[in-house]
Formats: C-alpha cells, sequence, structure tokens
C-alpha cells in the first residue's frame, strides 16, 4: 500500500455587507505549499478585482484597517476606502491595467503570488508588461487581505512603455 500525503484546499464562498469575499483555508503535511495551478479564492479575488472596473471590489477583499502597499512608486494605503482609490487612480492613469496570476504559495496567513503586471500608461507610446511579485497577509479566518505587498520594477515599466526614468504621472 502506497501513502501519499494529504493536501486539502478548501475555499468557501461569504457574502458580508461590502461585497462578496471569497475565504480560503489551507491544510497540509508541509509548512508551505505551491498551490500550482489552483489559486487560493482571495488570492484569485483579488486578481478578478485589478483586472475589473469597480474600484470597490478590490477594497473590499480587505479588512476594514487592512493596508496596501505598492513598494515600486513607495506608497501605502489604509482602510477600503484609500485602497479603492489607488485602483481607482490607476484604472485613470493605465488603460487595460491587467494582472495576470502565474503561481501562488500558500504559507500560514501569507499568500505569495507571482504575477504579470501589464496595460498601458496613458499617454505612453507603448504597453509594459512586468513581473510582478505580491505577499497577502490575510486576517486570521482567510476571509480578507489585512495587507497587500506588491514589488515589481518601475523602471522596467517606464522603459517598456518608452517614457524617461524620470517620468511622474500627471496630478488628478
Amino acid at each position: 500500500m502506497t501513502s501519499h500525503a494529504l493536501r486539502t484546499l478548501t475555499v468557501l464562498t461569504a457574502t458580508a455587507t461590502a461585497g462578496a469575499a471569497l475565504c480560503v483555508t489551507g491544510s497540509t503535511a508541509y509548512a508551505a505549499q505551491d498551490t500550482g495551478r489552483r489559486v487560493p479564492g482571495i488570492a484569485a479575488a483579488w486578481a478578478r478585482a485589478w483586472n475589473g472596473t469597480d474600484p470597490r471590489a478590490l477594497g473590499a477583499l480587505f479588512t476594514a484597517d487592512g493596508t496596501y502597499t505598492d513598494e515600486a512608486v513607495g506608497v501605502t494605503f489604509r482602510g477600503r476606502t484609500e485602497i479603492a482609490g489607488w485602483k481607482a487612480r490607476a484604472d485613470t492613469l493605465i488603460d487595460n491595467v491587467r494582472v495576470t496570476v502565474r503561481s501562488t504559495r500558500l504559507d500560514g496567513d501569507r499568500i505569495t503570488v507571482r504575477a504579470v503586471y501589464s496595460g498601458h500608461l496613458k499617454g505612453a507610446p507603448r504597453p509594459f508588461a512586468v513581473p510582478m511579485t505580491t505577499r497577502l497577509g490575510l486576517d486570521g479566518s482567510h476571509c480578507r487581505i489585512a495587507s497587500d505587498e506588491d514589488r515589481y520594477s518601475l523602471a522596467a515599466v517606464l522603459a517598456q512603455s518608452g517614457l524617461p526614468a524620470d517620468w511622474t504621472p500627471p496630478a488628478v
């Protein structure tokens, strides 16, 4: 008889007043697991929110005091309203903004997402598509994002877009 390590991934859906949130719990014989093609529900919802047109959908995935840090730009937003505002600002500056998840790794209350961040900065000669790594810190129930840390190369975004390295977005 052959013994195999049992890995489970349970995805639950919960409805909250701010919108739907996807909960994920994982158990495994290993301390961390590469989820391969199975994207945890909250990470899939995060990518859908970035790829969608409603900024509130992104904010709704976070805890009330959640934080969103874009390390390339050097900004941090706190709370659902500010996080939704960041998505709205991105939508005004970037046509076809998109996050394409390549892989995820679940480790306790953290999900590491490896993705491609792409779009076309308005007014730039060319679109961009750069690798991105995001760490999502989850709340205790794994139903909401408590923290998000995005890492990608702003220099690569600007270079691919055909913009100078000192380019800054216009004021809104």
